[in-house]
């Protein structure tokens, strides 16, 4: 049992170390690199000199941050604030705007995406047809977003506001309210209750 713990406790320092490593080695690469964020590898990387990463964010293993190449007008794509924790295998997309602001909590599968791509042409396979409806994604500070949630572009989530378990988000959900279902609709406001 005592091996066990010991094995274990090295296991989770090992994997501590590969993180904060990996994070010194790449942070000079972002628009900014916050002090004591750490990214576990491993991770699928586009663009980050216009990626934002503030102080005290975890950002988990298989995560995909993918900004556009800037038109000139935003310099920076995703903006990810202070003491934001985001669970693996998120997948954060931007050509314009996503910002998640401080203290947010992402679960684990999540994909914020500020657009979606055309699908006008018959004749043109969709990946090839370019993006359309480009509109930023607001996360506002304390939020939680839980496991496997779709958040589509033009959404902002209030303040302190959770959205339920596989939902997919494409309204606003007002501050200090539960939304959930696909498409997620407002269940409860907390605010009501305090």
């Amino acid at each position: 049992m005592e091996m066990g713990k010991r094995f274990l406790d090295l296991y989770r320092l090992s994997k501590s170390l590969k993180g904060r490593i990996f994070s010194f080695i790449i942070a000079g690469s972002f628009a900014r690199y916050g002090k004591k964020s750490i990214i576990m590898p491993p991770l699928r990387l586009y663009g980050e000199n216009r990626i934002e990463i503030g102080d005290h964010v975890l950002i988990g293993p298989y995560s995909w941050l993918h900004a556009f190449p800037s038109d000139g007008k935003y310099p920076v794509a995703i903006s990810i604030g202070n003491g934001v924790a985001i669970s693996g295998s998120c997948v954060l997309s931007a050509t314009k705007t996503i910002i998640l602001e401080n203290d947010v909590l992402i679960g684990p599968n999540v994909c914020m995406v500020d657009h979606v791509h055309k699908f006008t042409n018959l004749h043109v396979a969709i990946k090839n047809q370019g993006i359309d409806k480009i509109a930023p994604i607001i996360i506002r500070r304390g939020a939680w977003i839980g496991q496997n949630v779709m958040i589509c572009p033009g959404v902002t989530v209030g303040i302190g506001s959770v959205v339920g378990a596989n939902s997919v988000v494409n309204h606003d959900v007002p501050d200090y309210c539960l939304a959930v279902g696909s498409p997620a609709k407002i269940i409860k406001n907390f605010s009501i209750s305090i």
